[in-house]
C-alpha cells in the first residue's frame, strides 16, 4: 500500500492541544482503531474523511486552500446498526471492524454532515404518516451532533433516539417522532402495536430512571429494496 499523503498531517495535528485520536474518530464516525491504523500507515484516509479531518483540526489539508462543501450528488453513509424499539443490546467496546458504507443522496441542507443508516426491525413506526417505516426498511439520518448548532428539535421531526443504561454498556436505538411540550419532550412510536410506549423526558434530556436519552440522527429518507425473484 502506498503511504497515505495525509499521514504526516494527521500526526502533526493530533499533537495539538485538545486533539486526539478518539476525538478525530468521533468526528469522522469511525472506531478509534481506524485512526490508529492511519497513524501507523496501515490505512489511508478516504477522500470524504480528509474534509472531515480538516474540519476537526480547523486546518486545510495539504494541497487544499480551504475546506469546501461537498458538491457530489451522492455521498457515503456509514451503516451504524439496527433500530428496534424496546430492545437493548450489549455495546461491544472492543469492536475494531471497519464500518460498512453505502452511497446515498447528499443532504443538500447539510452537505458536510455525516450520513448514517440504520436497518429497521419491528413495528414501532408502522403507522407513521404520510409514509410508514416498516421492518426491513433502511432509514438514512443526518448525524445530529453535526447539525445541532444549526437545527432545533421541533414537533413532528422523525429522529433516531439512543437510550443507554448500565453505565452505557447496554444500548437501544429506535426511531421516534417528536412531540414538544413546555415542560417535556416526548419521543413517540407510531404503531398499531400497543406495547410500544413513548419516551418522556422532562425539561432537559435527563432521564429519571437511570437511562440516558440522546438524539443521534434526524431521519431524512427511508429506503427499501424489493426482494429478488
Amino acid at each position: 500500500m502506498l503511504e497515505d499523503p495525509y499521514k504526516k498531517w494527521v500526526i502533526e495535528n493530533l499533537e495539538k492541544p485538545g486533539k486526539s485520536q478518539t476525538g478525530l474518530a468521533k468526528a469522522l464516525g469511525l472506531h478509534p482503531s481506524a485512526i490508529n491504523k492511519v497513524v501507523s500507515g496501515k490505512r489511508q484516509l478516504k477522500s470524504h474523511e480528509v474534509a472531515g479531518a480538516a474540519a476537526y483540526f480547523g486546518e486545510a489539508a495539504p494541497g487544499g486552500e480551504e475546506v469546501k462543501p461537498s458538491s457530489a450528488k451522492w455521498v457515503p453513509a456509514r451503516k451504524v446498526g439496527i433500530v428496534a424499539a424496546g430492545l437493548f443490546r450489549e455495546v461491544d467496546e472492543f469492536d475494531q471492524s471497519e464500518p460498512e458504507e453505502i452511497t446515498v443522496p447528499r443532504d443538500e441542507n447539510f452537505p458536510n454532515a455525516r450520513q448514517l443508516t440504520f436497518e429497521v426491525e419491528g413495528d414501532s413506526m408502522n403507522e407513521l404518516r404520510p409514509r410508514p417505516i416498516l421492518p426491513g426498511d433502511t432509514v438514512v439520518a443526518t448525524a445530529y451532533e453535526d447539525i445541532a448548532h444549526r437545527v432545533v428539535l421541533r414537533d413532528g421531526m422523525v429522529v433516531v433516539v439512543q437510550r443507554t443504561r448500565d453505565a452505557g454498556h447496554m444500548r437501544e436505538w429506535s426511531v421516534k417522532q417528536i412531540e414538544i411540550y413546555e415542560d417535556r419532550t416526548e419521543f413517540h412510536p407510531r404503531s398499531s402495536n400497543p406495547k410500544h410506549k413513548p419516551i418522556v423526558v422532562q425539561r432537559q434530556f435527563d432521564a429519571d430512571d437511570g437511562v440516558a436519552v440522546e438524539v443521534i440522527g434526524v431521519v431524512r429518507m427511508v429506503l427499501n429494496t424489493m426482494p429478488g425473484f
